[in-house]
């Protein structure tokens, strides 16, 4: 199994930049794809950003490319979301997810159900 623990969440202004962490424990050598979530109130869950394991490939949501980057520390076992230029439509709980059963194509990685693990989710608030 693999515990994730998601952190960074909180109220930033539009404009401004978060990061978002998301520790991994557990059986984390059996990964195949890395992701990030968001769901807002009300709304389905939304892909966001994912990558390999390897790192080597990584695909955005079309909502957030050109502001935001997934990222790994494979020596912390961590993987992150540098989000910039934050606008209030992106305001939601995000999640980071993982998923170990076996290998994916490229264009299921933004589905919810290729993934076998999340996090608690954190929340993030856009607003002046």
């Amino acid at each position: 199994h693999v515990q994730l623990q998601a952190s960074g969440g909180g109220l930033v202004q539009p404009g401004c930049s978060l990061r978002l962490s998301c520790a991994a424990s557990g059986r984390t050598a059996s990964g195949y794809v890395m992701g990030w979530f968001r769901q807002a109130p009300g709304k389905e869950r939304e892909f966001v950003a994912a990558m390999s394991w390897s790192g080597g490939s990584t695909g955005l949501g079309d909502s957030v490319k050109g502001r935001f980057s997934i990222s790994r520390d494979r020596d912390r076992n961590m993987m992150s979301l540098q989000m910039n230029s934050l606008k209030p439509e992106d305001t939601a709980v995000y999640f980071c997810a993982v998923r170990s059963t076996g290998r994916v194509v490229f264009s299921a990685w933004s589905s919810v159900g290729s993934y076998d693990y999340w996090g608690q989710g954190t929340e993030v608030t856009v607003s002046s």
